[in-house]
């Protein structure tokens, strides 16, 4: 059964040091290897002090957990994670990720900025921009990192060279997240020539194009060029502002009827929409990933980029892909072992019986390493698989023939102990006791026939045991020859004369 992962608070999952620069924290890798199943991720980003953190514990379905914090500087460092159960999709694990502020010029080193943001949409399956007031040219102008994209990120280890950053910049469509954007305080009205129009609407106007080619027009239509290209399934929401200015510090300490009405209910309909509509997390190829998965996605990014790289989607793949492969064929080993375990009633009575066996079990074990292998390079190590089974199933026939001639041999022992008994009693030591020994050895051969659980080492066993009393046998032979001609040896004495018959009276 997959496992279910529940976090009381979030933790750092990539810090941003200082010294060192970007980090994985191991403690949070801990908790991704625990969560085996599907993982849902909603990553969210924008400037520093937009309230990213209110709106992510509200998707976690609580009012604290996030640190919302209240000064000027940015409160959240790096990238931090929540693992929830998912709240609409059972089986399913939310996983949040809330990341650093951006812009925060009190931080002085703005150059990791751009990388929180790559790392938050390459992990994300929904990626949150939060911004304040209106979606205005200043807003599209904060959000120069989309720019940056197609420059921090490449598709393959090795890709063909091409004069059209634009154009290239659409083969990435397929591996981002669906973007939405979350304008708070907004005091428009959404209207457009006096007609009402829906926030999406009102963010589709806000990407129109201007016509032309003069450097303003250019630098105009460049961000949002790259948002309608680069996120074509886009979302808005926007929100009031929650309550007094002087009540925003303590946001989270707020009971419902102090935060205005109108204000809950954006939250209620945009939570209600990431939760039914947000997609598991997938890599190329549109394998859904898990949280062990995650985990090893993230270190590789970020090991990607501390080495002066470029993370690139086709190494990336390729590694979890090696990763994943090895964990499909340690568990359909351990399905195949089971399997043998729970249906093989050893001994069988025939080789057969157990090859049988052997095969039904190893196609369960290999239909269910294809449901989880990436099919990256998967003939090699489905060779592997085979070869190891194939190691177990071994192991299988000997304990097969080892138990079934224990079985046969404490058989014989048992069915034995009569001669034996007989042999100490001398009754195969008079004249006709060769006789008798063979009934009593057909007899034992016949009750030995009819035992049941004997196994694929009965016949040899048996010819063993047959072979060891040959030499019984022939004690019994010589015994009853040895009587014969002591017996012949007296009669003839007797007919000779040399010998009287005993007189009365003598002793």
């Amino acid at each position: 059964m997959a496992s279910e992962v529940h976090m009381p608070e979030p933790v750092c999952l990539i810090e941003n040091t200082q010294t060192k620069g970007l980090v994985v924290h191991q403690e949070a890798l801990q908790v991704l290897s625990e969560i085996t199943q599907p993982v849902v991720v909603v990553g969210i980003t924008g400037l520093y002090r937009t309230g990213k953190s209110y709106l992510m514990n509200r998707l976690a379905c609580q009012r604290k957990g996030f640190s919302l914090g209240s000064g000027l500087q940015s409160h959240t460092k790096g990238i931090w994670m929540w693992c929830v159960p998912h709240p609409c999709q059972p089986g399913h694990t939310l996983v949040l990720l809330d990341t650093e502020g951006l812009g925060d010029v009190e931080k002085g080193d703005t150059k990791n900025d751009t990388w929180i943001f790559v790392l938050t949409v390459l992990l994300s399956s929904t990626l949150i921009y939060n911004s304040k007031g209106t979606i205005d040219q200043q807003a599209m102008e904060q959000l120069h990192y989309v720019m940056k994209l197609s420059e921090h990120v490449k598709l393959k280890a090795a890709p063909e060279q091409s004069k059209d950053k634009l154009k290239d910049s659409e083969k990435f469509v397929s591996f981002f997240p669906t973007f939405v954007w979350t304008v708070r305080d907004f005091t428009l009205q959404l209207e457009m020539d006096g007609e009402e129009i829906s926030e999406d609407e009102y963010l589709e106007k806000a990407l129109n194009l201007k016509s032309g080619n003069s450097p303003e027009v250019q630098h105009y239509n460049q961000p949002r060029e790259c948002i309608r290209q680069l996120f074509p399934n886009r979302k808005c929401f926007v929100f009031v502002q929650p309550a007094d200015r002087r009540d925003l510090v303590r946001l989270e300490e707020l009971q419902d009827h102090e935060i205005d009405p109108e204000f809950q209910q954006q939250v209620e309909k945009f939570c209600r929409h990431i939760w039914e509509n947000s997609s598991p997390k997938t890599i190329p190829g549109g394998r859904i990933i898990t949280g062990t998965l995650l985990g090893k996605l993230a270190e590789a990014y970020v090991e990607a980029i501390q080495s002066g790289a470029v993370p690139c989607l086709e190494s990336a793949v390729l590694a979890l892909a090696k990763i994943a492969n090895a964990a499909a064929v340690e568990e359909a080993v351990k399905l195949y072992q089971d399997l043998m375990e729970e249906r093989a009633k050893l001994p069988t009575e025939t080789v057969q019986e157990l090859l049988d066996l052997h095969s039904q079990c190893e196609r369960e074990a290999l239909e269910h390493f294809q449901t989880q292998a990436f099919e990256d390079d998967i003939r090699h190590i489905q060779a592997d698989l085979i070869r190891r089974v194939e190691e177990i199933k071994e192991t299988f026939c000997t304990a097969n023939e080892k138990v079934s001639r224990l079985n046969c041999e404490a058989a014989l022992w048992d069915l034995f102990q009569d001669i034996d008994r007989n042999i100490s009693a001398g009754v195969y030591s008079v004249p006709g006791g060769y006789h008798v020994f063979k009934q009593d050895q057909q007899a034992l051969l016949e009750k030995y026939q009819e035992l049941p659980g004997k196994g694929v080492k009965a016949d040899a066993v048996l010819l063993e045991f047959l072979q060891r009393i040959e030499a019984l046998e022939k004690i019994i032979v010589n015994t009853q020859l040895s009587l014969a001609e002591k017996d012949k040896e007296l009669k003839s004495t007797f007919w000779a004369g040399e010998m009287s018959l005993p007189v009365e009276g003598q002793s």
